[in-house]
């Protein structure tokens, strides 16, 4: 694939209205990020723009990274942050059987309820997971995804909580795994960044982060 993705660092800046907004409502945070893909993607915008993005936070700063097909950071509101882009592609180009990779990755594991048989045709509603279970989809996902596991830890982070009149109710849980894995499939992998990995996509979730795993 040629067209590879693109990904925008952006160093939020504390004092800004728009950032202490977006920090609050996941919703918001969405409508934000998408301003810097182009318009008229038709009814599944952020989809046709393949993008995902990831919050960081930490003591002192927030950093926001962005993932799409092409963006425009001079879009964002004025005074919203430093923004540095970069293509994707020499990672890509990197990817090989047998690579050692570090990775990031918020996700919001979930599985959908089953249902007995006299709900034959309903959906059950989809129910979070944590602790071992959540442990034991990333591990699923990621085998799918391509990468071999030798390290996950988990870190719970802030629920995504949409808000506003149009806003759904649901609460999505959020888990961020770091760790080390070795490429089994750079195919596979690549389809995952690009298009990235479970539920809760517009609101933070499924954005993978590969660098080379460090040799001591």
């Amino acid at each position: 694939m040629n067209d590879h993705p693109v990904i925008a660092r952006i160093r939020l800046n504390p004092h800004s209205r728009d950032v202490q907004r977006d920090l609050r409502d996941a919703t918001q945070m969405h409508r934000t990020v998408m301003r810097m893909v182009p318009d008229n993607l038709g009814d599944a915008p952020r989809q046709q723009a393949g993008l995902l993005y990831r919050l960081e936070e930490t003591d002192t700063s927030s950093t926001l990274l962005v993932q799409a097909t092409t963006l425009d950071p001079a879009r964002l509101p004025t005074g919203y942050g430093q923004a540095d882009v970069k293509s994707l592609s020499p990672m890509f180009t990197a990817l090989r059987k047998g690579l050692g990779v570090r990775y990031r990755i918020v996700l919001n594991p979930a599985k959908r309820e089953r249902l007995s048989l006299e709900d034959k045709g309903k959906r059950g509603r989809i129910v979070p997971l944590s602790g071992a279970d959540a442990d034991q989809w990333w591990l699923r996902r990621a085998a799918e995804a391509g990468l071999d596991l030798h390290v996950l830890t988990p870190t719970s982070m802030e629920a995504a909580r949409p808000r506003g009149r149009d806003a759904t109710r649901m609460r999505h849980s959020l888990l961020r795994y770091d760790g080390t894995a070795t490429v089994t499939d750079p195919g596979a992998l690549e389809d995952a960044v690009i298009h990235g990995i479970g539920r809760g996509k517009p609101y933070g979730a499924g954005l993978l982060s590969l660098a080379p795993a460090t040799t001591a």
